[in-house]
This record gives structure tokens, sequence and C-alpha cells, in this order.
């Protein structure tokens, strides 16, 4: 038979059950476009920048079972999204990245947008394939689709030239794509016995858990009450394991983390990792103390040992391996220490955190402990909250509980500004029927507020939350320390009521503690008519957050001694 490329790349996507397409359309994947413009399962999106788009495609893998998917035109198409696309990779999201390219057929040199695509892109993504053949659309798509979510997930890429979608050509057949099934390729008894063993001769048993390890919930629940063990999270994994749960903690465990976890896992002596590489973020800044009885699972090999050496390193799908680790748990006897007494001193130790915060004068702006003790209240338990990068990031992880797995993500060890606008975006087309909010700081919220003309003509019924205080926040703060000065951190000052109208949105102003319940009321109400709200937070960072002011001891201790006299000595000399 003979079909089109353009034919070919809408039969696949619909194969492997693709239900957005994000991106642009443009002289070298129109093809694309209105083949897809006829599907009936496939909506293609348009963005008004590609960069955006591949953080909606992030933000529909994160929160749902589909993998999120950009259709873009090469050269700048590629160079915008590349932003969105590194994000996926370092934060190990499936993304699957459709490019047109230029001719292959054609005489000419300097073609429109002829560049390498994929030397800018190997970086960043698992492969990347360049179509040559219509025989090859199909495989290669179904290829990139396995590659991007089997192992550790990411970006894959696939560059299909647009002489190939115009012209026909011929083809053999139309495989149906069968996704393969997760199970361990090797056994593990070894180092599960081994696990066990540690576990069960622990005095002070943990577990931390990463973006690895969200869709284990259950298992990770079942160790933890089998061993009595207070378990923490990453800021990634932060809804791996459910807040609700008396022995859950927090994120992170050593001193940049809440009161709870850091008295949890003072005296660990064993620590159970699931899935997660212990990076930056998630250590704060490096500064947790890891024991020398570390069992680490992931299903990538090149974290075992990167930072914290691993006594036992179990390499393997999560899931698999925690339900095999969890069998042999539970044939061993285990004398477990009294989980009641764990979770009572962490339900004292959390208690005691938000009444620190409620207490805090805000003055005459919006106290965070307040606004997120209403926003928890006034949302459903399987409500989604997307937050963008900065200082409101720290403060809804620490302050705002979550319940459910993958229901909070925010950009991670890429640490992309601008993200959470489009991933609200993305979230809530992934998840019509769930209330989906976005805390977005107000540097943020600039960097990629033009999606709000995406969301009013989608009619995303979803509430975009401006933490504005004027500031780049996280690093202003970090500013007035060393330098007693706030140097490219102090923002403009923005009509965001006139920005948000124009865009066909709704705006809402919370200017005091006195109006918090009334205005998420309000914002709510217009959400559920599929109006998108922007709800403009007069928010006080007065107060610095665990994190915050635990990565600032870390760091400065880490110095060396000159570099420490010097920064110590310059501040305090500013302030004379």
């Amino acid at each position: 038979m003979k079909k089109t490329a353009a034919w070919l790349v809408r039969y696949a996507l619909e194969q492997l059950n693709i239900k957005y397409t994000f991106g642009i359309p443009g002289v070298h994947n129109t093809e694309i476009y209105d083949e897809l413009a006829q599907s009936d399962s496939i909506e293609p999106v348009l963005v008004t920048h590609e960069g955006h788009g591949a953080f909606m495609a992030d933000a529909v893998s994160r929160s749902s079972d589909s993998t999120g998917t950009l259709l873009i035109v090469p050269a700048a198409g590629a160079t915008h999204a590349a932003s969105g696309i590194a994000e996926a990779s370092l934060d190990g999201i499936p993304m699957l990245v459709i490019s047109g390219g230029v001719r292959t057929d054609s005489k000419y040199s300097y073609q429109l947008h002829d560049m390498d695509q994929h030397k800018m892109l190997e970086p960043i993504t698992k492969k990347t394939f360049k179509v040559t053949r219509h025989q090859e659309v199909v495989a290669t798509l179904f290829e990139a689709f396995r590659l991007a979510n089997d192992g550790e997930p990411g970006p894959v890429f696939v560059e299909i030239p647009v002489n190939l979608q115009l012209d026909k050509g011929e083809v053999s057949d139309l495989p149906v794509y069968r996704a393969p099934v997760k199970s361990l390729s090797h056994s593990l008894d070894a180092q599960l016995t081994q696990a066990v063993t540690l576990l069960a001769n622990a005095k002070n048993p943990a577990i931390f858990v990463g973006w690895g390890g969200v869709e284990t919930s259950g298992c990770t629940e079942q160790i933890a009450a089998l061993l009595g063990t207070p378990v923490a999270t990453t800021l990634q994994g932060l809804s791996a394991f459910p807040a609700k749960h008396p022995l859950h903690t927090g994120m992170g465990f050593g001193p940049a983390a809440v009161p709870a976890a850091t008295n949890a896992f003072k005296a660990c002596d064993c620590l159970l990792a699931i899935g997660t590489r212990f990076a930056e973020i998630g250590t704060g800044s490096f500064g947790v103390t890891v024991p020398e009885n570390l069992i680490h699972i992931d299903i990538n090999p090149d974290v075992f040992n990167a930072n914290y050496p691993a006594k036992v390193a179990i390499e393997g799908d999560a899931g698999a391996v925690l339900a095999a680790l969890l069998e042999k748990l539970q044939k061993t006897h285990i004398r477990a220490k009294d989980a009641a007494v764990i979770e009572q001193a962490i339900k004292r130790d959390k208690k005691s955190y938000m009444d620190e915060w409620l207490a805090h004068d805000s003055g005459d702006r919006v106290n965070p402990g307040a606004f997120f003790q209403q926003l928890r209240a006034s949302l459903d338990d399987d409500a989604y909250v997307v937050a963008d990068d900065g200082n409101h990031t720290f403060l809804t992880a620490e302050l705002m509980p979550c319940y459910l797995p993958k229901h909070f993500f925010s950009p991670t060890d890429f640490n992309c500004m601008g993200y959470a606008i489009p991933a609200v975006i993305g979230t809530k087309l992934a998840n019509p029927d769930k209330q989906v909010v976005g805390i977005i700081g107000d540097g943020a919220f600039m960097m990629t507020q033009a999606e709000l003309f995406t969301a009013s003509s989608l009619g995303i019924g979803a509430i975009f939350t401006i933490f504005n205080d004027g500031e780049l926040a996280q690093i202003s703060q970090a500013q007035k320390v060393p330098y007693n000065a706030e140097t490219c951190t102090v923002l403009p000052e923005f009509k965001f009521k006139a920005l948000v109208e124009a865009a066909g949105c709704r705006y809402i102003r919370l200017q005091s503690n006195e109006e918090i319940s009334e205005k998420i009321a309000e914002a709510l109400a217009l959400s559920e008519e599929n109006i998108p709200v922007v709800l403009d937070v007069n928010i006080d960072y007065s107060k610095k957050t665990r994190f915050t002011k635990g990565i600032i001891s870390t760091n400065l201790n880490r110095m060396n001694l000159p570099t420490k006299v010097r920064m110590i000595s310059r501040a305090l000399w500013r302030r004379l």
C-alpha cells in the first residue's frame, strides 16, 4: 500500500493512545497537522511558544497515563522547545517530540530551517531518530515511544522530512502497537535477602521516596507499617507517599527539611531509598546525613554511589522490586518499632510547625500558612497542585499536603521558571474532571503568561495563583544575607488585572488574611464553570522556609575557610 508519512504519523499516534499534541504548525509539519485534524482521538493544541508546549506535554505525562507529545517545526521550534525538553530529561519524564525536517530530495543547500537538530538535542534526549523512508515511520515512532517510557523515562526526538509527509511511499504493513509488560528481568534474590537482613536488624530504619517511586505508594505503605518507619520524600516525589498517612514526615530529612522529618530521621541507621537520585534539591544541597546501611532501589544504575555509597544497590522497576521486597519481609520475623510513638511525634511536630506559621505576623499581607491551610480544606482530595520554580515551591512543599500519587509536581532538577502556567493547562486537559491549581511566583508568571490566551481559548477551568511580592523572592532572600542588596531581583510593577482580562480570563485579588476563604471559594466556583481564573495573592515572604534556611547554612559550611571568611566579613561590613 502507499501512504504519506503524515498519514502514518497519525496512524502511529492513534495506536499509541496519544490524546493531545502541542506545538505550532509551519511549512515543515502542516501535512501532519492536517492529518491530526481528521483524527477522532487526537487533539492538536496550538500554543504561543514551543517551550510552553513542552511544559504542557511534560504535565500530561506526569499527571496521566498518556505520554505528552510535541509537534514542532524544525530549528526554531526545537530551540524554543529545548528548555521544556531538558526539564523532562533531567526529571525523568517521558515525552515524544516530533519535528518536521527539510527536504531530503532537494539539490539545493541552505534550505529554510536547515540545521543538525540531532547534535543540539543529543544531551537532553534519550535518543534522536531521523526517518528516511515511509516504511520506517510507524516502527520508528513505536520505538521512540517505547524508549521514552522504558527504564528511566525521558524525551525522544523524531525528525520526519517534509517531502516524506507530502509524497506517498510504499509500506508493507500497518503494525499494531502492543505495550511491553514490566517485570524483573533478572534475579535479585541475593540483594533482596541482604536488604531484608539490614532492615530487620536496624534499630531506626527509615524510607526516602523520589519520583521513581510515585506509583509504589501501596507497597511503600505496607513496608512502612511492617517496619514502623517514618517516610520522607524528595520535592519531585512529594506525591509518592500520602500526606494523610501517620508515618509521612514531609520533604527531605536533613537540616533543610521540616521538623517532623528532621526529628524522625535523626537516629536513622538504615535507609531504604526508592526511586531517587539523591540530587541537590532532594538532599537540601547535599546536606543530609545518609547512614552506612543504605539500600538504594532505582531503575537507572548510574545513580548508585553517585553521591552516597549504597550498602545494597538494587536495579529495577521500583514497583516490581518493592513487591518482591515486601514478600520477603512478610516472611521474616521482624520486631518493628512502636509505630504509635513515632506517629505521635510526627503529628506533634507537624502541628507545631503549622502553628509557627499561623502565629507569624504577616502585617497587611497574606500569611502563607493560613492560605495553604484554607486551600487544602477547600480542595477535593484528588485535586492537582502544580508549583512553579521559586520560593513558593518550597512553601507549597512544606505547607500544602498532597494525598494521591502524581497529584503534585514542579520543575525540579532542570528547575525551569515559567513551568506552571503551561503545566496547569496540560494537567487540566489530561484530567478535565479534576480541580487543578497552579502556585506561581510573579516572576515565573510573567515568563509564560501568554499561555493564558491558550487557557481562555480552550476553556481551561483551572486556578492560576500568583504569589505576588514584587521580587524574585528565592534569589532575593539569598542575596540579602551575603550582599545586603537585591540586584536584578526587584520586579517592575505589573498590571496583572489588565493582562489577565485581555487574555479573556477572570482576575481575583486576594489582599489580606480575612479574604482567604471567600476569594478561594470564588475562584473555585468560576473554575467549575470552565473559566480560567487568576488569583493574585498579596503574599508575605518575610518568613523563610525550612528549606531556604537549611541550604543557606549547608552551603556556607561547605565553603573553604577563606571564602567563608570573605562572605561573612562582606555581609557584616555592608550592614555597618
